[in-house]
């Protein structure tokens, strides 16, 4: 349970009982705004770092949180109630303790780790939020102290013997082809061939879960998608061994 899952939680709970609408929080995939504001908290504790939130700017013609308003301003203290609901959650269900040191008004973000729709009276806006809530870094001295001794790790024994293998660093500098893959589905001949515009074609994976990150046809990484300078990118969160990877070279014979 991280800070982020517990602020989702508070999120759709506040968000159903302070806006018009009764509107829903799902999950989507990130998309450049062509004009967005934007939140971003900072927490120390158990939990420390910056979260952010960005929301698409039409959400401010729409008077989800009453007429009359600054709109703005009102989504702020909405989303500082939201990531003060979301430390304690986190407190609840862990025990980690956390607080919100500050919270302001911010410029946006270039990156961002997950996406939302936020859909109310038949409308939807993107809500994206940036996550770099982690727990505190151990201390040098005690991280030393901690692998004192220890023997090297499997994935260290397999780089080195990597390394040694004749003839590898002359391909180091040879340029792959990496494509992200979401899922994938098995179609009819058939069913192909009546695709058209605005057909949806539903693939084996749900939106939450990590895209794949494939070299010629291996599985090098998996991680979540993120937003890169209006250009999509992968976070990495899982990692094959360094033989697998190195496997995807078959590709260049």
């Amino acid at each position: 349970m991280t800070y982020l899952d517990c602020w989702i939680a508070s999120a759709a709970a506040l968000f159903s009982q302070a806006l018009a609408g009764e509107p829903r929080l799902t999950d989507a995939l990130p998309r450049p705004l062509d004009a967005s504001f934007a939140f971003t908290a900072t927490l120390s504790g158990d939990q420390e770092g910056r979260f952010a939130v960005v929301l698409e700017s039409t959400l401010l013609d729409a008077p989800l949180l009453g007429e009359g308003v600054d709109q703005q301003s009102v989504w702020g203290e909405l989303l500082r109630e939201v990531a003060d609901a979301a430390a304690g959650e986190l407190l609840a269900r862990t025990g980690q303790k956390c607080r919100v040191e500050s919270f302001a008004a911010s410029s946006g973000e270039d990156k961002v780790t997950r996406a939302f729709q936020l859909k109310a009276d038949g409308r939807a806006w993107t809500v994206m939020v940036r996550d770099d809530v982690r727990a505190p870094k151990q201390a040098p001295e005690k991280e030393k102290a901690a692998g004192a001794g220890s023997a090297p790790t499997a994935p260290s024994r397999e780089v080195a013997e990597l390394n040694h293998l004749p003839g590898l660093e002359l391909l180091l500098d040879v340029e792959l082809e990496a494509t992200l893959r979401f899922g994938c589905r098995e179609l009819p001949l058939g069913a192909i061939l009546e695709l058209g515009p605005g057909d949806v074609v539903q693939l084996d994976r749900h939106i939450t879960d990590p895209a794949d990150l494939i070299v010629g046809d291996k599985l090098v990484a998996r991680g979540e998608v993120v937003l890169v300078n209006g250009n999509f990118g992968l976070r990495v969160t899982e990692v094959a061994t360094p033989k697998r990877r190195l496997e995807s070279i078959r590709c260049l014979f």
